[in-house]
C-alpha cells in the first residue's frame, strides 16, 4: 500500500537534490570540509560530532545564518558540546515504551502519534528524537500497515498526528496515502501534521502541495519555529500558501539557551507569526535528550519570558508554556503565579504591572480555592 521513501531518490551521504532546486549539506565528511571552507571553520571539530549525531541542513537554513555561532547556526551545525554532555536520556520521554507497534506511540487516550517518516530537511541538535538519526525504525510498508491496522482496531483513537522525520519530506504521493488511508477511518476524526519544512526547506510547500492537503480537511498543521529571522519571503509564502488551503496553521517552539531566550526575540517571532496566519501553540521547555545540556535553559527564564509578554501584546501571539514530563508522562503547562494571597473574602492577583488587585470571593469560596491551588 505504502511507498515508503521510495520516490525521494536520496542517498545516505551525499549532497541530495531537495526539491526545486534546494540542496542539502548531509552525512559525508566531503560534504562537511565544503560547508567549513565556506565559513572558514575548523572542519575537524564538525566531523567529530557528525560521526556520533549526522549533520544535515538545507540550503535555505544555511542562507539564513549570518555568523558561526549565530541563532541558525547553533541550531543545526554539529558542536563539541554534544560530546561532552553525560546527562539526558536516549528517549527523553518513553516513546519507545509506548509503541504498542513500531514508529507508533500511543501516549494519550484519544489520540496517538504516528512516525511516517526517518528524514528531516535539516538536524536540529536539540531534537527529542536524536536517537533515531542513527538508529531508526525502518518505515518500511509492513511497519505503516501495522501502524495503520492498530489505528482501526481501537475506536478510542481520534486524532492521528503525522510526524517523523518530518512528513513533509515525503514525495507527495506518498503522503496522500497516508492521508487517504486514515481519512478511510470512521472514528479518526482529527489528522495532524508536525513538521519543519515551511520554516527549513519552504519552497516544498508547493500550491500543488497545499491543494492535496485541502483535500483532507479537518487537517492541522503545526510548524516548528524558533527564531524570528526564519520569518522571511519564503516561509512566508509556505505558510500563505497552507492557509489559504484553509488549513489551521499553529507554532510550535522550543526555548533555548543563546537561542531565543529573552523575551524580545520571542516578541518578534511571536508576533510576526500572526502575520503569517500561524497561531503560536506551545513554547517548549527543551526535553532532556542527551547531548544538549548546552541548550537548557533554568524554568524560571521561560516564566518570567511569558510573564513579561502577557499584556503587552495580543493574546492570540502568546503560546502554552509548557515542560514535556520525562518519561513520557505528558506535557505540564507552566504559568507565572498571579496569585499572591487569597484571603478570606477576596484574592490578592499581581497584575502585569506588578501592583496588587483585589478580587471578590463568593462566600465559602477561601477553603476550596486555597485546597485547588495548595496555597497557605
Amino acid at each position: 500500500m505504502f511507498e515508503i521513501e521510495a520516490k525521494t531518490g536520496e542517498a545516505s551521504g551525499s549532497l541530495v537534490v531537495q526539491g526545486r532546486g534546494q540542496a542539502a549539506v548531509s552525512g559525508g565528511a566531503g560534504r562537511i570540509e565544503a560547508f567549513a571552507g565556506r565559513w572558514s571553520v575548523p572542519a575537524e571539530p564538525l566531523r567529530r560530532v557528525a560521526e556520533v549525531y549526522p549533520f544535515r541542513t538545507s540550503a535555505h537554513f544555511e542562507r539564513l545564518m549570518q555568523r558561526p555561532g549565530d541563532p541558525i547556526w547553533m541550531q543545526v551545525v554539529p558542536d563539541p558540546r554534544e560530546l561532552q554532555d553525560a546527562g539526558g536520556f536516549r528517549d527523553p520521554l518513553g516513546e519507545e515504551e509506548r509503541s504498542p507497534v513500531p514508529n507508533l506511540v500511543h501516549r494519550y487516550p484519544d489520540r496517538v502519534l504516528w512516525i511516517v517518516c526517518n528524514r528531516c530537511a535539516v538536524h536540529c541538535r536539540f531534537c527529542t528524537r536524536k536517537r533515531r538519526w542513527t538508529d531508526s525504525v525502518p518505515a518500511d510498508a509492513s511497519l505503516q500497515a501495522a501502524g495503520l491496522d492498530y489505528i482501526k482496531k481501537h475506536p478510542e483513537i481520534r486524532d492521528v498526528l503525522l510526524s517523523g522525520g518530518d512528513p513533509l519530506m515525503l514525495h507527495p504521493s506518498t503522503l496522500e496515502e497516508y492521508l487517504r488511508a486514515l481519512r478511510a477511518i470512521r472514528h479518526v476524526a482529527i489528522v495532524r501534521i508536525g513538521t519543519r519544512v515551511p520554516s527549513a526547506d519552504p519552497d516544498r510547500i508547493t500550491p500543488e502541495l497545499a491543494r492535496m492537503l485541502a483535500l483532507y480537511h479537518p487537517l492541522y498543521v503545526n510548524i516548528h519555529f524558533n527564531h524570528p529571522r526564519e520569518i522571511n519571503s519564503r516561509s512566508a509564502l509556505a505558510c500563505s500558501r497552507l492557509a489559504d488551503a484553509g488549513i489551521p496553521l499553529g507554532s510550535q517552539t522550543v526555548l533555548l539557551q543563546s537561542v531565543n531566550d529573552s523575551a524580545e526575540v520571542l516578541r518578534e517571532l511571536f508576533v510576526g507569526l500572526l502575520r503569517l496566519r500561524v497561531r503560536p501553540y506551545y513554547l517548549f521547555q527543551m526535553d532532556l535528550m542527551e547531548s544538549t545540556a548546552h541548550f537548557r535553559t533554568p524554568l524560571h527564564r521561560g516564566l518570567a519570558i511569558v510573564q513579561s509578554l502577557r499584556n503587552r501584546i495580543s493574546g492570540l501571539a502568546i503560546p502554552q508554556f509548557v515542560v514535556d514530563l520525562p518519561g513520557g508522562h505528558g506535557k505540564v503547562p507552566l504559568l507565572p503565579n498571579a496569585i499572591h494571597r487569597v484571603k478570606q473574602d477576596r484574592v490578592v492577583f499581581r497584575d502585569f504591572t506588578g501592583k496588587n488587585r483585589e478580587y471578590p470571593l463568593m462566600p465559602g469560596e477561601e477553603d476550596e480555592l486555597k485546597r485547588f491551588l495548595s496555597a497557605e
